[in-house]
């Protein structure tokens, strides 16, 4: 099975303003497949593994007002998980990652050293990568998130986030649901503590 990765010729050029994610449907649509390179600082999410046929679904172009139906795996377990795994009641957030991108270990690394003010809030990172890249990510970025009931690590085998939730242009990118499974507040890059800690739990 082949994954797909951009290469790692923009590592230096982000380091101000996020990893990027380049959004260019047209290719998206066009090249299902490509041969996988060393690594993937700055991965384009429509190139993301997962696409078998030569036409993928129109992309979500603007993040979604609610939460949709979707499945991703558990990276850990490999055991499905869909909007009704999600635990009712709380703030929802999806983290859309690249586990090779230095903001999205950053922002790993803050929520972990944050996680007593995040116990109530759902926190789903989401990546379209190899598992076997994502599997270390939180163990390596995020010591404090292993193994807490409400952090997953989900891997997007068909490509559903960028299809249903939204295509960012950068790396990392948040989206806060809240109780009621309305869309509550997005953002893309790097932000501060005090902006994630607030967003996340408001």
């Amino acid at each position: 099975m082949k994954y797909i990765f951009s290469a790692l010729a923009l590592c230096g050029l982000v380091n101000l303003t996020g990893c990027q994610s380049n959004n260019q449907e047209k290719t998206a649509q066009q090249e299902t497949t490509q041969e996988a390179s060393n690594g993937a600082h700055a991965q384009t999410p429509e190139h993301a593994e997962g696409a078998a046929s030569q036409q993928m679904p129109p992309l979500a172009k603007e993040a979604a007002a609610s939460i949709p139906d979707f499945k991703f795996f558990k990276v850990k377990s490999g055991i499905g998980f869909t909007k009704e795994d999600i635990k009712a009641g709380r703030n929802t957030v999806f983290v859309l990652f690249d586990p090779n991108c230095g903001h999205c270990q950053q922002e790993a690394g803050i929520l972990a050293k944050n996680y007593d003010k995040l116990k109530n809030v759902n926190i789903y990172f989401v990546s379209m990568n190899d598992p076997a890249l994502m599997s270390s990510f939180l163990e390596t970025f995020g010591k404090e998130l292993v193994d807490k009931p409400n952090v997953e690590v989900l891997y997007d085998r068909n490509q559903d986030f960028i299809q249903k939730i939204h295509v960012p242009n950068q790396f990392p990118a948040n989206y806060v649901y809240g109780a009621d499974g309305q869309l509550k507040s997005n953002w893309e890059g790097d932000k501060t503590v005090d902006f994630i800690l607030s967003n996340y739990t408001k």
